[in-house]
């Protein structure tokens, strides 16, 4: 039976979800139904449908106790919203129900697993919360909160684990009918590690061991863990709090680090290969799942813990989940491309081959524009003699000031987002960089746009760079221009 808290959402957000008209959503990226998004949870299939449960707070544009929110698609681009799934109103989930991930039992019947947080100290500036994992199951609307929550507490942590920083499980059931998940932990040096359980049922769990640890190497606390197998090798996501930047490979703050390698013999994960997921702004917290078909596809939250202020007081919703991107894994080297779907609903191809930039004038081309859009540029030298300085791409362009900019200096192989001056009145990180690969001035970008937000594929997936863009969406202008002798290939789709 649903309790008051969560009938209350419900009513809530079905009232509150009227008050925004479709042309003030993305197109085709999730957004909350109303209030407030961060994390995807339980990203799952069931009953041949994708569903996506997110970190939730229906009641403003602002973080508060977290909720599920829930929506269901068949090609996950175009979303159905469902009603709000767990709410925080259990004696362990009182403060919130935080991060995890969904399956399709045996029976038939839907399990959520998530964090429950209860604050030790309420109302103090540095309250801190207990986090203990929890289930609930279901018929992909209704849930029921297991009566034996919680099923993995603190005393299921191995010895120096902190029970204030350990949540957000991933399961997964094994050819064998058994069941696994990982779990983020901080063990004793303060920084981060990822435990591995297991059970029979999915209803009693028993600590295996640490599956990897951080031992401080990338950033603080290892948060929101994905793990699968792909193209021969383990791979487990991580989103680390408190990050270091190493050169170009990380960025400081709160991101997302790909560590690709395989188990060893007792069960211990042995990392390889290292890389941030994505080099551009807004992005954390991936999920994953395996298609029908057999393809590894991930989402995250499309959104920086430290730019969260961009939003303003009129805001009906804030927050947003990413493209939808096949994983593969080719030389040691995640790579991510936009999901295959997004083809499908391209219209009005205008193209354009060997466009000659650098006479130092802005160019735009007739049928390249727009917010809703699919872009393929392929650049390269246009004097063999001489390589160009610097090729520029902006978009969201006014004529007044106002744009978004991609930029590309060869001689240094780095690629810059920059939306600083995309309208924004606050100081937020408006610029990352990403080094990429010299191909000779040869560069090949793919950059899909949807009114809020771009997604920068280079060289085939090689490297993706995200940023929301929060600039009205009349402002629909594509220009280019370079420093020296460019010669680019362009093709643009409207996305409908």
């Amino acid at each position: 039976m649903n309790s008051r808290k969560l009938r209350e959402a419900r009513i809530y957000e079905e009232i509150k979800e009227k008050e925004i008209s479709p042309e003030e959503r993305p197109a085709f990226h999730l957004s909350p139904r109303t209030g407030w998004m961060n994390d995807p949870n339980g990203f799952s299939m069931y009953h041949g449908l994708y569903h996506m449960f997110y970190q939730y707070h229906p009641y403003s544009t602002v973080w508060g106790p977290m909720h599920w929110g829930h929506a269901v698609s068949r090609d996950l681009l175009h979303w159905e919203y469902l009603p709000a799934a767990l709410a925080p109103d259990a004696a362990y989930d009182r403060d919130g129900c935080f991060s995890g991930s969904a399956i399709e039992l045996p029976d038939g019947r839907q399990l959520l697993m998530y964090t429950g947080t209860t604050k030790i100290n309420p109302g103090e500036p540095d309250s801190k919360s207990l986090q203990v994992q929890c289930l609930a199951v279901g018929d992909g609307v209704d849930y029921e909160k297991y009566e034996k929550n919680p099923v993995i507490g603190s005393d299921k942590l191995p010895e120096g684990a902190d029970p204030l920083d350990f949540r957000d499980p991933k399961i997964w059931r094994e050819a064998d009918g058994s069941y696994r998940c990982i779990v983020g932990s901080r063990p004793a040096d303060g920084s981060g590690q990822i435990l591995l359980y297991s059970s029979e049922d999915a209803f009693s769990w028993k600590f295996e061991r640490v599956l990897a640890e951080n031992k401080n190497r990338y950033g603080k606390m290892w948060e929101c863990p994905d793990f699968f197998t792909l193209d021969g090798y383990e791979v487990l996501l991580v989103s680390p709090q408190d990050m270091f930047p190493q050169g170009f490979e990380y960025h400081n703050g709160n991101g997302t680090v790909c560590l690709i390698g395989h188990r060893n013999e007792d069960g211990s994960f042995e990392e390889e290969f290292n890389q941030a997921i994505d080099y551009g702004i807004d992005f954390y917290a991936p999920q994953t799942i395996q298609t029908p078909d057999g393809r590894r596809v991930m989402i995250a939250w499309m959104q920086n813990w430290d730019t969260c202020t961009i939003r303003t007081p009129d805001y009906k919703w804030f927050g947003q989940m990413s493209l939808p991107r096949e994983l593969s894994v080719r030389n040691g080297r995640l790579y991510q491309q936009p999901l295959r779907e997004l083809e499908d609903m391209r219209t009005e191809r205008q193209s354009y081959s060997d466009v000659v930039l650098g006479s130092g004038a802005v160019v735009t081309l007739p049928g390249v524009e727009g917010r809703m859009a699919d872009l393929e540029l392929v650049l390269r030298p246009g004097n063999p003699d001489e390589m160009y300085r610097k090729f520029e791409l902006h978009f969201a362009r006014n004529g007044e000031g106002v744009h978004t900019s991609l930029s590309f200096i060869p001689r240094e192989s780095v690629l810059k987002i920059d939306r600083k001056f995309s309208g924004s009145r606050r100081a937020i990180i408006h610029q990352r960089r990403a080094k990429v690969p010299s191909r000779n001035g040869e560069l090949k970008l793919r950059i899909i746009l949807d009114r809020f937000s771009a997604e920068i594929f280079v060289n085939d997936g090689e490297q993706v760079m995200t940023c929301t863009v929060f600039t009205d969406p009349k402002a629909e202008g594509i220009s280019f221009f370079a420093d020296g002798q460019v010669r680019m290939d362009v093709t643009k789709y409207t996305l409908r």
